[in-house]
């Protein structure tokens, strides 16, 4: 193996390309969108994470990484483009099904093709395997073909695609072998070999299981409020049992994994899976849910100004895809009554379609700040960071502000059953 053609260079692809060139593999990057390119040749990034400019940079000055418009012949293929949702909540594999037409051309035999993004049960063998079968490669035996779903940590992104356990599932047991040895090159931990609808499964279920208990803590959130205790108090302490972690409540659920991910389990058995389906309507609820009790505080104000402050799905990154940040200020915004401004530091102008606020636009004269996401910039606000404040009251939806001072008040997500109307 000597070089290998990544296709997609979002949060997941351009990471996974810049470690392979790091690791001394010659390393194309594929993506249709030019400005990518053009950023990623100047050894330039177009998204935030930690420990990739530096990163970028020095591959692409080595000479180890480029990006181009087009695939190139290779000896390994990774496909790691989105699949998001339709309408109707079912899968979307155009784009793994784009990229995996648009290497065919540049297949040879012996070629190891991965699929790294997170797909539908059988897709693999269902849908890229006929791809590659119609232009005269035989998944069997000529071509190694298998899924190795990621499973990291935005934030955490470059340390998880080393350390952490990988499941490369091949459509034959030679194509794991083969593909789970691409990634044994450079990953610390185990690389275990399986069935491409095993791994496909697999990557689905975890971000399943972490949505149902999510979900959980969400629902506590709103049986809290209307039986009058702290949801935060309760999760701390139960989680004092050996065998107990409730996950913690928030605004809803979003990225490109939990908020969508479910959904194709859903796609493939819905009678079977009511209680996926049913954490799912909960963690949807939640943004109307936050809509609901800032119309609460606010019932007494003829005209009161809001400021948003977060609009990623988690913090400290600056990825806002199926943030329920996004969803809530949508619905703020359709309320004629209210003034609504949006900051979030790691947000570019260019990543929403509404105007963003510095964080002095947006905090003055405002009557209530709403936190949406865990920021280590809103964390560590004072109560004189408030000063410019009409009245100084906060909604803290991610349980992530720490200020004791009898001129703030402070609301959080679970503790809601003593809200009072804000007063001018």
């Amino acid at each position: 193996m000597e070089k290998i053609c990544v296709v997609g260079l979002g949060y997941i692809g351009l990471p996974t390309a810049a470690i392979f060139a790091n690791a001394g593999y010659n390393v194309i990057g594929v993506d249709i969108n030019e400005r990518v390119v053009e950023t990623l040749n100047k050894g330039e990034i177009h998204i935030e994470e930690v420990g990739l400019p530096e990163l970028v940079k020095k591959v692409v000055e080595e000479g180890k990484l480029r990006a181009s418009l087009t695939p190139e012949k290779a000896d390994v293929f990774i496909i790691a483009v989105p699949t998001p949702i339709h309408e109707d909540y079912t899968a979307n594999v155009d784009y793994v099904i784009a990229a995996t037409k648009a290497i065919v051309p540049y297949l040879e035999k012996g070629n190891v093709v991965i699929v790294e993004s997170t797909i539908p049960p059988r897709t693999m063998d269902d849908v890229v395997a006929p791809i590659i079968r119609e232009h005269g490669f035989a998944p069997e035996k000529d071509i190694y073909l298998a899924h190795c779903p990621e499973r990291v940590l935005p934030g955490r992104i470059l340390i998880e695609l080393i350390e952490n356990t990988r499941i490369v599932g091949g459509v034959t047991p030679e194509a794991a072998k083969k593909a789970a040895d691409v990634y044994r090159a450079i990953v610390k931990g185990d690389v275990i070999e399986t069935e491409a609808v095993t791994a496909e499964m697999s990557k689905l279920m975890e971000n399943t299981f972490r949505d149902v208990n999510i979900a959980l803590a969400n629902e506590l959130v709103k049986i809290s409020q209307r039986i009058g205790v702290n949801a935060h108090k309760v999760i701390e302490l139960a989680n004092k049992h050996p065998r107990v972690n409730i996950h913690l409540p928030g605004p809803g659920v979003g990225g490109h994994c939990l908020a969508v991910d479910p959904y194709f389990i859903v796609e493939k058995a819905t009678e079977e899976s009511p209680l996926i389906q049913t954490a799912r309507r909960i963690n949807n609820s939640m943004p109307h849910f936050v809509v609901e009790q800032i119309e609460r505080m606010t019932t007494e104000l003829p005209s009161p100004k809001i400021a948003v402050f977060g609009l990623t799905y988690k913090g400290n990154i600056d990825d806002v895809r199926e943030s329920p940040a996004i969803e809530i200020y949508e619905l703020l915004k359709r309320n004629t009554r209210f003034d609504v401004r949006a900051y979030d530091p790691h947000v570019k102008q260019e990543q929403v379609s509404f105007p963003l606020s510095s964080f002095e636009e947006a905090i003055d004269g405002a009557h209530l700040v709403v936190i949406l996401a865990d920021h280590n910039e809103f964390k560590n606000m004072k109560a004189e960071d408030f000063a410019a404040m009409k009245t100084k009251v906060i909604f803290d939806t991610k349980n992530c502000i720490h200020i004791e001072d009898e001129n703030v008040t402070v609301y959080k997500i679970g503790n809601l059953y003593s809200v009072k109307a804000i007063q001018e």
